[in-house]
């Protein structure tokens, strides 16, 4: 009869199998000790654990080449698992006798430098290595995050009554005005747009079903470096028919509290990790979760007019030239990041500015009755300097005020019959937003750069890997 085997275990699960002899599977993140024993951090996508390896615990070949083992090489690893409360990562450590070396390691380019790991290195050398940078248990964290917010927001459409509806990637539409478009040719010579936003097509779902979302990549050819900006992300957009703003405000405060706290009660201890350990941001992280805490409905909400205002008293209070000059604001102007940026500084909140100029909106956002001027849009900022997140408003649902706004932009007329049909039959008013993942994981996470937050980015200087 042949021996039965110790299961193959992941990390994550190992605290359902205390006292049992366990098989690992994974790679060495890290390696030290003495010439007796070898404490081996192992990781193997679901967690990190210590394994504690002595040389009588294999042979004194094998025990050799462990010594010699290099970051990155592949093991499987069998042994006792054991509560620890002293032990790194988990408080659970595996008390190895015996080892198989699956694949060697050499010279792996990220070497660890120091407490901030692999990202002790140039970024631009990191993100050459993108593919290899993951493996790093901050960018580990990170997307660990990231994917939360993706099953919460999945979560809460599905659970309060939207029906995920896909849009199409290609289009015929420019949604957010005509300079950021990736064109192509379509097979009869027409031309064809990787979609900026999901949010036309979502209008038509909405009439059909009520209420809907849509949930996938957008792509903006904007010729930005900026640390808020990337050229390929992920955005979800719900849409509800018989909504206004006030209500499609209400919506985005309790959708935006919602996934922040699913994600701080998963992964607020992994969140307080990703900064490396200075004291300094130790006590930024510390206020971070502070704040993170508090993301809770009601948010702060001002209209646009109350935010130039601001602006403009936090502008006459700089004595930097070039500060001032960067704030320079009149009613009439959209914010950039550095309105937006000092603007959320004075808040612990999110907060939801309302009423911006119709001018600087897109074609489709409806007119404030009262002041055709300011569109019924808004954007929801988030604190600590990170900006917005969201964008959104209602449509306008009464076709000659829309043709005649896209007559305005100059869009193709021809593009839009089947938008203008939402129009014709049965038109309702109708709102919805968009929150882009990428920002709000940044925000979440406490970082600096967008870059992180997704596992290959797109920027303007870069296509690969």
């Amino acid at each position: 009869m042949s021996e039965t085997k110790p299961a193959w275990v992941r990390i994550e699960n190992l605290k359902d199998h205390v006292g049992q002899t366990v098989t690992l599977k994974g790679w060495l993140a890290n390696k030290r000790g003495s010439g007796k024993v070898q404490f081996l951090h192992l990781r193997d996508g679901s967690g990190y654990l210590q394994c504690v390896l002595g040389a009588h615990d294999v042979d004194a070949d094998t025990f050799e080449r462990v010594k010699h083992l290099q970051q990155e090489a592949s093991v499987e690893v069998t042994g006792l698992v054991k509560a620890d409360e002293r032990a790194p990562y988990c408080q659970m450590e595996l008390q190895a006798n015996g080892i198989v070396i699956v694949g060697e390691s050499r010279d792996f380019p990220i070497q660890k430098k120091g407490k901030g790991g692999g990202d002790d290195h140039d970024p631009g050398f990191l993100m050459d290595h993108r593919h290899l940078w993951m493996r790093d248990r901050r960018q580990w964290l990170i997307l660990r995050v990231r994917a939360t917010i993706i099953k919460a927001i999945r979560d809460y459409f599905d659970d309060h009554g939207f029906l995920l509806v896909d849009s199409p990637i290609f289009t015929a539409n420019a949604c957010e005005g005509t300079t950021t478009l990736f064109e192509t040719k379509w097979f009869d010579d027409s031309t064809a747009y990787l979609s900026q936003s999901g949010q036309l097509y979502q209008e038509a779902t909405a009439l059909a079903f009520g209420k809907t979302y849509c949930f996938g990549p957008t792509f903006r050819a904007e010729k930005s470096k900026t640390r808020r900006h990337l050229n390929e992300f992920w955005m979800v957009e719900p849409e509800v028919a018989f909504m206004d703003m006030w209500a499609d405000m209400d919506l985005a405060e309790d959708f935006l509290s919602t996934i922040v706290q699913k994600a701080l009660a998963k992964h607020e201890n992994e969140i307080a990790e990703i900064l490396p350990s200075t004291p300094e941001e130790k006590e930024w992280m510390t206020k971070h979760l502070d704040v993170l805490r508090g993301v809770k409905a009601p948010f702060h909400r001002i209209s646009y007019d109350d935010a130039v205002k601001q602006i403009e008293a936090i502008r006459a209070e700089k004595t930097d030239e070039e500060e001032k000059k960067l704030l320079d604001i009149h009613w009439g102007m959209d914010f950039g990041s550095p309105h937006e940026t000092e603007l959320t500084k004075r808040y612990d909140k999110p907060i939801m500015v309302y009423g911006f100029p119709a001018a600087v909106k897109a074609f489709y956002m409806k007119k404030d009755p009262n002041r055709p001027e300011v569109a019924m849009g808004f954007d929801v900022l988030a604190p600590e300097g990170y900006g917005e997140i969201i964008g959104g408003g209602q449509r306008e649902d009464n076709l000659d005020l829309l043709q005649k706004e896209v007559e305005r932009h100059q869009l193709d007329v021809s593009s839009l019959g089947w938008y203008f049909d939402l129009r014709k039959y049965g038109s309702v008013p109708h709102a919805g937003f968009g929150l882009g993942v990428e920002r709000t994981v940044a925000w979440v996470c406490g970082l600096h750069h967008v870059r992180e937050t997704i596992p290959f980015a797109r920027t303007l200087d870069r296509i690969w890997p």
